[in-house]
This record gives C-alpha cells, structure tokens and sequence, in this order.
C-alpha cells in the first residue's frame, strides 16, 4: 500500500522516519541505539550513505540522507533489515527483561505482511519526504536536532548524544557527518 511517501528520486536528498512497529520504545535501551550507530556508520563507509543529520530517538530514527550511488532505496532497505536483525538477536542473546514482549509485538506485526517471514522491527513505510529547497531543509535540521529538547530528554540539542546536533555544534560526535550550510546554529 503506497503512502505518497516515497524515495522517487534516488539521487535526491530526503528526509526519512525510521519507525519501530507499534510505536514501542526500542532505543529507550543504549544497546540498540548503538547497533543504529553501528550501521549507520558501515552503511556510510561500505554502501555510499551520505548522511546529514540524525536523531535516535525512542521509537523511531529522523534523518536527512543522500545516496552517493542514486540508490537511497535499497541502501535504506538494507539498513533496516540488518539492523532488525542485530536488534533481534541481541534481544534473543542479551539480558533484555522485555524479551518475550518485545518478540510478541514483532511476531504479531510481522503477520500482519507477506513480506516477514517471523518477525518486524520497522514498519515498511520511510515516511519520505524530498528536500528540495535550502529553507525545507533548514526547517528539517531544526526539527531532528530539536526532537530531543521537545521529549524533555536535554536542554540544549546538542547535549544529546544519538544525535548530529554536536557535529553541527562543532563538538564531539558518534558519527561523522557532511555538514549542510545552513543558517541553523544551537542558540
């Protein structure tokens, strides 16, 4: 079922929502926003990501990305079933109290589609949406740096750490990032 969001233009840069089926919090644990980090960075260094900016937050991944081969599509498709793979096993292996919950919301969502053979993470949907001007793009990097502040979790965007607002504060980060000229700066 297509909900108007879709990458068309593969070459384009895009703002994306990774969600997690049922709105569950996921990433409220650090393992699994780690596994995000780690695959974001492979996805980076081995499939030509571009990525801009990004926020992990509970339930659900902002981004701003870019395919440097014109493949946005499948690179992100790939992104998301190996990191639901990751998440799976380290929720099957780990010490995670929620375990037999978690895999339940999983097993049910995953019947829901022909396209799960046992289990889902993410819904199908990328919520994609173009970017094609430089004030839609300011208006996308305030609102992923700013999530963060909104939820109550930090004061300054910056000081949460799963996210780029510290690359584009000029400070630390987990991950490397191509800075977007903008006029966006951390007040």
């Amino acid at each position: 079922m297509s909900t108007g969001y879709q990458i068309k233009e593969q070459d384009g840069v895009y703002y994306l929502t990774l969600q997690i089926v049922e709105w569950v919090d996921l990433f409220s644990r650090i393992n699994y926003r780690d596994i995000v980090i780690e695959n974001l960075r492979y996805c980076q260094q081995n499939k030509g990501l571009v990525l801009y900016a990004y926020v992990i937050m509970s339930n659900h991944i902002h981004m701003i990305v870019q395919a440097e081969n014109n493949d946005l599509s499948n690179i992100i498709r790939d992104f998301k079933s190996y990191t639901s793979k990751c998440i799976l096993k380290q929720i099957v292996e780990g010490t995670e109290s929620r375990r037999e919950w978690l895999l339940s919301i999983f097993k049910n969502a995953a019947k829901k589609h022909k396209r799960n053979s046992h289990y889902q993470v993410f819904t199908h949907e990328n919520h994609a949406i173009h970017l094609y001007s430089d004030k839609f793009i300011d208006q996308k990097l305030e609102y992923i740096h700013d999530n963060p502040v909104r939820a109550g979790i930090v004061k300054e965007p910056e000081g949460y750490i799963y996210s780029s607002a510290s690359n584009y504060a000029l400070e630390p980060a987990l991950l490397d990032i191509e800075i977007i000229s903008t006029s966006w700066k951390t007040i």
